[in-house]
């Protein structure tokens, strides 16, 4: 046996239905639709149409909402940051930022920055340069004799 002489079984694939086709095709006239409505025509009606009723999506009360405004950051914690120096992922001998957290696989999204987070323990002495740091992040850091430099500065409102 070739390969060019391998087919299929006997009635293994079935050729499609061509409605439309004349009486004789048995899907002649309604094409296997039925009679006259909505489902016969093209362009059926819409997924959730209820009769003219309010339809039940619309029925339910609406909760919160979504800020537009709202600042992406990828959130990092420390003790995320410790385990991959610990396991070798990451080089801190310069200045750690947004891309050597990337390239590390630490941050993940945040198009706008790295926020920096107080989550778990820091042992190494470590320099990062990040859009956001919470307060207890920047004195973890700082008790080791790293430093944390934040490019992104609030607005004086919130400040």
């Amino acid at each position: 046996m070739k390969l060019n002489q391998i087919s299929d079984n006997g009635g293994a694939r079935k050729g499609r239905m061509r409605v439309g086709r004349g009486i004789g095709s048995g899907k002649g006239k309604t094409a296997g639709r039925g009679q006259k409505g909505a489902k016969a025509r093209s362009g059926v009606s819409i997924n959730g149409f209820e009769g003219g009723q309010m339809p039940l999506h619309m029925r339910i009360p609406k909760r919160g909402f979504n800020n537009i405004f709202a600042k992406d950051y990828a959130e990092v914690n420390l003790g995320a940051i410790q385990k991959f120096i610990d396991a070798g992922k990451l080089d801190v001998s310069g200045v750690v930022d947004h891309a050597a957290l990337k390239a590390a696989g630490l941050a993940r999204g945040g198009k706008n920055g790295v926020r920096l987070l107080a989550k778990g323990e820091l042992t190494t002495k470590v320099s990062f340069k990040v859009a956001g740091a919470s307060k207890g992040a920047v004195a973890a850091v700082e008790k080791l004799g790293g430093a944390v430099e934040v490019t992104v500065v609030k607005a004086a409102a919130e400040a």
